[in-house]
C-alpha cells in the first residue's frame, strides 16, 4: 500500500474517531483530564510536563517537514505547514508553560494525547509535504486568503480565552470559578469554539481531505466538551448567566 493510500485511510480513521469520541462524550463520559480527571486511568504525570511533551511531537514533525522541504516546497503548502507550526509551537512551548495547574494527568489521558500528535502531525505534515497541490494562483484566493483569516481569528480567541481562564484564580486559590470577558460574555466554551474556529479555517485554506478530518475531529471532541463544561457551570454556579449558551452565541 502507497503512502497516499496510508493518508486517505488516516483522514477517515481520525475523521470517525472523533465522531465515536463526540457519541462517548453525548453520552457522559467525560474524559479524564482537566476538571474531570480521576484515579483508575494510570499514574499521573505533572500538568506542565504533560502538556509539553504530549503537544510537541505533532510541532517536531511538522518543523522538520517545513524544514527540510523549504527550498521544494510551493508556497501554499509552505504557508499550511507553517501555520501548523506556529499553533504547535504556541501549544508545546507557551501555553504549556502558563497553564495554571497543580493537577496531575493521568497516564492515559497524556500517552493517548501524546499518539494523537504523532499520528495527527505525521498525517498533516505528509500531505501539505508531498501529496497536495495547489493550483498556480491558490494563495491569493479567497478560499486560502478567508481560512488563513479564521485561523487567525480562532487562534487570537482561544489565546484570549486562555488568558482569561489562567487568571481567573488568585495565587493560593483553588477550585472554579465563571470565567467572564472577552467570547465567554456568550458561550461557555470560548477556548474550544476558538480552536474549533482556527482549524476550520485550516481546512479552508489546505482544501485537502487531512486537514478537513481534522477539523472535524476537533469539532466533534471539543464542540461536546464544551456542551459537558456548560452543564457543569450551570449545575454547579446557580448565578451563572442564563443567556450564556455552550458553543454557538445565541444557537448552541
Amino acid at each position: 500500500m502507497d503512502e497516499g493510500t496510508v493518508l486517505v485511510l488516516m483522514s477517515y480513521s481520525l475523521a470517525a474517531f472523533g465522531l465515536a469520541v463526540s457519541a462517548m462524550q453525548l453520552a457522559n463520559f467525560r474524559l479524564p483530564y482537566g476538571r474531570y480527571a480521576r484515579a483508575g486511568y494510570g499514574c499521573g504525570v505533572p500538568g506542565k510536563v504533560a502538556w509539553v511533551l504530549q503537544e510537541s511531537p505533532a510541532f517536531a514533525i511538522a518543523a522538520h517537514a517545513l524544514y527540510t522541504g523549504a527550498a521544494s516546497l510551493v508556497k501554499p503548502n509552505f504557508v499550511l505547514l507553517l501555520l501548523f507550526v506556529i499553533h504547535y509551537f504556541q501549544r508545546s512551548f507557551i501555553f504549556s508553560l502558563l497553564v495554571n495547574t497543580s493537577k496531575n494527568t493521568p497516564f492515559l489521558s497524556f500517552i493517548s494525547a501524546f499518539t494523537f500528535c504523532i499520528y495527527n502531525g505525521y498525517l498533516q505534515s505528509r500531505a501539505l509535504a508531498k501529496y497536495t497541490v495547489y493550483p498556480s494562483d491558490w494563495l491569493y484566493s479567497v478560499q486560502f486568503v478567508v481560512g488563513v483569516a479564521m485561523f487567525f481569528v480562532g487562534m487570537a480567541i482561544n489565546i484570549h480565552s486562555d488568558h482569561i481562564l489562567r487568571n481567573l484564580r488568585r495565587p493560593g486559590e483553588s477550585g472554579y470559578k465563571i470565567p467572564k470577558g472577552g467570547v465567554f460574555q456568550f458561550v461557555s466554551g470560548a477556548n474550544y469554539l476558538g480552536e474549533i474556529v482556527e482549524w476550520a479555517g485550516f481546512a479552508l485554506a489546505a482544501g485537502n481531505l487531512p486537514s478537513a478530518s481534522f477539523a472535524m475531529f476537533t469539532a466533534c471532541m471539543l464542540g461536546t466538551r464544551a456542551l459537558q463544561h456548560h452543564k457543569y457551570y450551570k449545575e454547579k454556579f446557580k448565578d451563572y448567566p442564563e443567556n450564556r449558551t455552550a458553543l454557538i452565541p445565541i444557537i448552541l
